[in-house]
């Protein structure tokens, strides 16, 4: 079913002000998650010697950010919850852009990684294609992309109070190869489980260098 604008605009705004709302509960319940591998599967596929510039999309309160800061790269956040941008910028001085995914305004060619960890799933399937062309403009050629993603069974919808698009393996492939990316790796996590205890899929693409 195609949403409507309105539709499109009422879930924006709604998911962000159940993170407005619970920006201090969320900070403290993600603080000590471990992305390291994320993280290292973003970094391990850039070409090129570091620093690096790294655009964490949907930064939340900062803590990855911070780890790209303290590896030496030069990283800028990005969440449209006010409150997630505010915590960022103090918590790591890193220049952060307080924008909502389906209203981007992102500089062209400006980076050499995006780490979109636990952040695209929030887009409705049918904005995601623009989205992500919006995301693959904004990385230089040759660039990666990294995301993770609650997987599902391409369902989507309300979940206690945030919109959320569950994709599987194949429709996530589809919908990114459709927006020109290169597939360069794909895991389930946490790792070291049975794949029914696995709900994260993350992945890595590159934008072609022409």
């Amino acid at each position: 079913m195609k949403l409507h604008p309105h539709d499109v605009e009422k879930i924006a705004s709604l998911t962000l002000e159940h993170y407005n709302l619970r920006a201090e509960d969320f900070r403290e319940g993600t603080r000590d998650h471990d992305v390291s591998q994320n993280i290292a599967a973003l970094l391990s596929h850039i070409e090129g010697e570091p620093p690096f510039t790294i655009l964490d999309f949907g930064c939340g309160p900062g803590r990855d950010l911070k780890v790209f800061a303290a590896l030496g790269h030069v990283a800028i956040g990005l969440d449209g919850a006010e409150r997630f941008a505010s915590m960022a910028r103090t918590d790591t001085g890193c220049d952060v852009w307080q924008q909502d995914f389906l209203k981007l305004d992102l500089p062209d060619g400006r980076f050499d990684g995006v780490f979109a960890n636990a952040s695209l799933f929030h887009v409705p399937s049918q904005e995601l294609p623009r989205v992500l062309r919006q995301l693959q403009a904004t990385l230089k050629p040759g660039g990666v992309l990294f995301s993770s993603n609650p997987r599902g069974a391409n369902e989507e919808g309300w979940n206690r109070g945030r919109y959320g698009a569950y994709h599987d393996l194949q429709t996530w492939r589809r919908v990114m190869s459709g927006a020109g990316f290169v597939e360069l790796d794909h895991y389930y996590r946490p790792a070291g489980l049975p794949r029914e205890q696995q709900p994260w899929l993350a992945s890595v693409w590159r934008r072609p260098v022409s």
